[in-house]
């Protein structure tokens, strides 16, 4: 699975159901592409389509079961591996770490 498909199926799963329109750009993709991102997470069982509710000519793209499991699952994995990682440091690398992720918070918070 690509790293777009990742971040859509993670889009998917923290903001709901939404028209593959509202999904690219909140990708930051065009439709086009995102028409290729969600024809494979359909393949892949993660996402389907289904019409929209008020608009015939669009159609709501959701996750699936499986779509929900395989994203659960990637994220305990990342998870873990970070909890890994984390316990290799000592604690002045730790502390290190601390204070440069209270720096990129407040970079990212301006």
């Amino acid at each position: 699975m690509s790293l777009t498909q990742l971040a859509a199926l993670s889009t998917l799963y923290k903001c709901g159901p939404m028209t593959p329109g509202e999904l690219a750009a909140r990708e930051g993709v065009q439709p086009p592409s995102m028409t290729r991102v969600i024809a494979a997470l359909e393949e892949f069982g993660y996402a389907s389509r289904r019409p929209h509710p008020t608009d015939g000519r669009q159609a709501i793209v959701a996750l699936t079961e499986d779509g929900r499991i395989f994203h659960d699952a990637q994220v305990s994995a990342r998870e873990a591996w970070l909890d890994r990682r984390l316990a290799e440091l000592d604690d002045e690398e730790r502390d290190l770490l601390a204070k440069a992720a209270e720096i990129i918070d407040r970079m990212a918070g301006s």
